[in-house]
């Protein structure tokens, strides 16, 4: 690292620049928190609570029946579930039988899941019985030896909160071919599966992101990546065991995975978690439980400050609350410390730095970019270099000047799944391109000017156009397609379909829409459909995106 870079200026004196770490894989980080408090709380779901030692007993006996099942070292074991105890339990698992966790949204569909499942090719899949019958099964079809363990949502809790939980039925449907996971976790319990250690360098988990194509690619999160971005959110926030943790963001996501799962793990802290995020149920969480931090996306605060309950000292338990995934309006964080009393600080990092590489410290405001009006969203973290360079030559550019963010640090991803030429293009040297544009001050601030030149990011989920196009492609009446990213005061950006159709064809917006959904997550589907008679090209017969933006 260069001598004394800028950014170590703002760091309190008390917190080391480099602080030694404790642990080398996540795995490990569990086992510790076992040991050390083995009845304190693990994770709280509405009226149920699971201790370690209740946490520990149940993936035991699921990694037994795992391994009975022929899963080996380096099998990969499949999570598609909501933020359920099942997840959790899953996950711990799959480490326990040494094999690598991929975690999965549950909000794909069958197109989409096919995809991910014949790159990761899993073992065994542990799903809800719904996300099965809708979407796995016919996902599976030409994978007919994978395993499939169901949960049901409503277990683990007797509250039955309808506001998340009142769509589902009474109970579990039927699921021919599949396996209850608490009936396999019963017929192994007591069991004990094999030691297995891991080092560092070896794949914890699989996380999909789009990255910098449009197909998707599994990040591998090393063990010592996962551990060593729990400890950064620990030290650099001042987290004690004493302080939970409450589960706004989706645990399949990489800041749920790390800033909620792993955190809580490091600090033997409960996790509080309610199957998705709605806000109303957030604010009895909060109430609840009395956690001390959280990491969410900004709609998700905005929800809960816009929230009819909300009351003053909602969030009086909080000792922290970070958004991360896009900048923030100033006049947003500002509308929330008047809410509540409470500052949002802002983070960056992405799939491939397992969630944080920039934080705003605990006793600082962010700054605001003075020529694009966001807030930074934070300083590097410990250990960790941040690098702007030009986009086409890869060579530094001067401090405020923008350019491509590149990262170095113990964080960074070993590569992606499968896909060598994408690892190769995307870590140079130790350096992470992360196709971000950046501007990082004099100060060391770092400041998020634009996302990757098509990603979208709609509420923090990143959507790749291509992946949308392609989906647009298949209705009959549809001639060319093209996807855009379009600001949206609540979602940050939302998507936008522009089409010309077929000669003598006709389609509604609405049914274009309609053809995406049954297709597609919901957070991909086009929100805004534009009819053209001809889309925007260059001399060669590209389609000009950055034409299509203003339009509509």
């Amino acid at each position: 690292m260069t001598a004394d870079p800028a950014w170590l200026r703002q760091y309190t004196p008390d917190r080391s620049t480099a602080p030694a770490v404790e642990h080398h894989d996540a795995l490990s980080m569990f086992r510790a928190a076992v040991a050390r408090a083995p009845e304190r709380a693990a994770i709280h779901y509405f009226d149920g609570t699971l201790s370690y030692a209740e946490l520990d007993a149940r993936s035991d006996a699921l990694a037994s029946a795992l391994i009975a099942d022929g899963v080996q070292h380096g099998d990969r074991v499949a999570l598609l579930l909501q933020n359920v105890p099942a997840f959790v339990v899953g996950l711990i698992a799959a480490w326990k039988a040494g094999a690598i966790a991929v975690s999965l949204n549950p909000m794909n569909r069958e197109r989409e899941l096919r995809l991910l499942f014949e790159d990761c090719r899993p073992k065994l899949v542990i799903t809800h019985p719904e996300t099965f019958i809708e979407a796995v099964q016919p996902a599976l079809a030409e994978q007919p030896t994978v395993q499939v363990l169901t949960t049901f949502a409503r277990d683990d809790q007797t509250r039955n909160d309808a506001r998340v939980l009142g769509a589902l039925p009474a109970q579990a449907p039927p699921c021919p071919g599949t396996r209850a996971l608490a009936e396999v976790i019963a017929r192994h319990r007591g069991q004990r599966p094999p030691p297995v250690r891991f080092g560092a360098d070896d794949i914890a988990l699989l996380v999909y992101t789009s990255g910098t194509t449009g197909l998707p690619k599994g990040a591998m999160n090393r063990h010592g990546n996962v551990a060593f971005t729990a400890q950064v959110y620990r030290d650099w926030i001042g987290l004690s065991e004493a302080d939970g943790v409450l589960g706004i963001a989706p645990l399949f996501h990489i800041t749920g995975l790390i800033g909620h799962v792993a955190l809580a793990f490091l600090l033997a802290a409960p996790l509080t978690l309610s199957y998705r995020f709605e806000p109303g149920v957030m604010l009895d969480a909060l109430a609840e439980r009395r956690p001390a931090f959280t990491i969410g996306a900004i709609t998700a605060l905005i929800a809960l400050m816009n929230h009819r309950s909300a009351q003053r000292d909602a969030l009086s338990s909080l000792k922290a609350i970070y958004s991360g995934g896009a900048p923030i309006a100033p006049a947003v964080v500002a509308a929330f410390e008047a809410k509540f009393g409470l500052y949002v600080r802002n983070a960056y990092g992405l799939t491939e730095t397992t969630s944080p590489a920039t934080l705003c410290p605990v006793h600082l405001r962010a700054p605001v970019d003075p020529a694009f009006g966001a807030l930074s969203v934070g300083v590097p973290t410990y250990g960790t270099e941040i690098r702007i360079v030009d986009a086409e030559t890869g060579a530094p550019v001067a401090d405020g000047e923008a350019g491509e963010i590149t990262i170095r640090g113990p964080q960074v991803v070993a590569g992606y799944w499968n896909r060598p030429e994408a690892t190769t293009d995307a870590i140079r040297t130790g350096w992470l391109h992360t196709g971000d544009i950046g501007v990082l001050d004099g100060d060391g601030w770092l400041y998020l000017v634009d996302r990757k030149k098509d990603m979208i990011n709609a509420a923090g989920y990143k959507v790749w156009p291509r992946e949308v196009e392609d989906v647009l492609y298949t209705h009959p009446a549809v001639r060319e397609a093209a996807v855009v990213g379009v600001p949206d005061a609540y979602r940050g950006e939302t998507v936008k379909a522009v089409l010309s159709l077929k000669a003598g064809a006709e389609a509604t917006s609405e049914a274009i829409i309609a053809h995406c959904r049954a297709r597609m997550a919901a957070y991909k589907v086009p929100r805004l459909v534009e009819f053209m008679p001809e889309l925007p090209k260059t001399v060669t017969g590209k389609i000009l995106r950055r034409e299509l933006r203003g339009n509509g």
